[in-house]
């Protein structure tokens, strides 16, 4: 059996679009490298953003 692990012990990163840290999550256990946003909606955001910028 897996040793249990505290929140604290585990991995973070900063969100790309509002900064606020982010801790690991079992979901992202495949892709962790590649997590950018801390959530739909601040990917969202980001999007639109990127959009109104190009335009």
């Amino acid at each position: 059996m897996a040793k249990m692990r505290r929140k604290g012990d585990l991995p973070t990163k900063t969100c790309a679009h509002c900064g606020r840290p982010m801790t690991w999550r079992k979901a992202w256990a495949r892709n962790w490298d590649s997590v950018i946003y801390c959530s739909d909606r601040c990917r969202a955001a980001a999007k639109k953003e990127r959009s109104t910028a190009t335009a």
